[in-house]
């Protein structure tokens, strides 16, 4: 679904649903989000992260996106906030289970993608320690920034590993028993918030190709600076599953 960009000053005017966006780079955050609002067919306007401006901070509440701003209720930043805001504007189709134990399941294995000290976070944070440390990952100027900015600690460094290894396998070992079972979606027969946030996830080891992701090429040997233990956990079984999702549900080319 198509969506604008705007200015803040007009984005602030505007009523229905506003989202701030981190642009030039596929953030798998924002890019679930608006795979969420897209599958929903949800209309909102796009405003492009700024953060260095104080007027964008003190209308969303922090420096980072995605950030969902609706009509005048409270800034919602959170992956889960973002979602069960989708879910309340457009239940159908619903990208959670309606059955209790499906769904807490569900919200557990996104945790597990997108929530502190998840699959995405670890990985930041180890692109964190290989830039600080001349071994890839972040150039040391962005390294230190979202280093101070998401509680890196170099002593913890190991466990970034270690928690990134560990839920791509369990994540891996997921879809195989769902294929096994013959599904191609981490739950039942259709896809879910978890299916989308897995395959945007993957843009912190594999983006897209150039004509499906356009990003700088510097950036781009960045978000795949990764290790041994990391590759072998790179189940192709996952950037299979993120191919079909794209494909399938999600727009393409990207709109960085």
């Amino acid at each position: 679904m198509p969506f604008d960009y705007v200015e803040l000053e007009e984005a602030q005017r505007l009523d229905g649903l506003r989202m701030v966006v981190v642009t030039g780079v596929p953030s798998p955050w924002g890019e679930a989000a608006k795979g969420i609002l897209h599958m929903k067919q949800i209309p909102w306007v796009a405003v492009r992260l700024d953060a260095g401006s104080q007027a964008m901070a003190d209308w969303t509440g922090q420096r980072s996106g995605p950030v969902a701003m609706y009509e005048d209720e409270a800034p919602r930043g959170g992956w889960a906030e973002i979602l069960l805001l989708a879910e309340r504007l457009a239940p159908k189709p619903s990208l959670l289970p309606s059955n209790a134990e499906e769904r807490i399941l569900a919200m557990g294995l996104s945790h597990e993608i997108c929530g502190e000290m998840g699959l995405g976070w670890c990985r930041r944070l180890q692109g964190v320690d290989d830039g600080l440390n001349d071994r890839g990952g972040f150039p040391k100027p962005i390294a230190a920034y979202l280093g101070d900015k998401y509680g890196y600690r170099a002593e913890e460094a190991p466990t970034y590993v270690e928690r990134v290894v560990a839920i791509l396998g369990a994540l891996s070992d997921r879809l195989k028993t769902q294929r096994d079972a013959g599904s191609r979606f981490y739950l039942g027969n259709a896809p879910t918030a978890v299916d989308v946030y897995s395959a945007t996830m993957m843009a912190l080891f594999r983006p897209l190709p150039p004509e499906q992701c356009p990003m700088r090429d510097a950036l781009r040997s960045t978000f795949e600076s990764t290790d041994e233990l990391i590759e072998r956990a790179l189940d192709p079984i996952l950037l299979e599953h993120r191919d079909f999702v794209y494909e399938e549900y999600l727009e393409l080319p990207l709109s960085l």
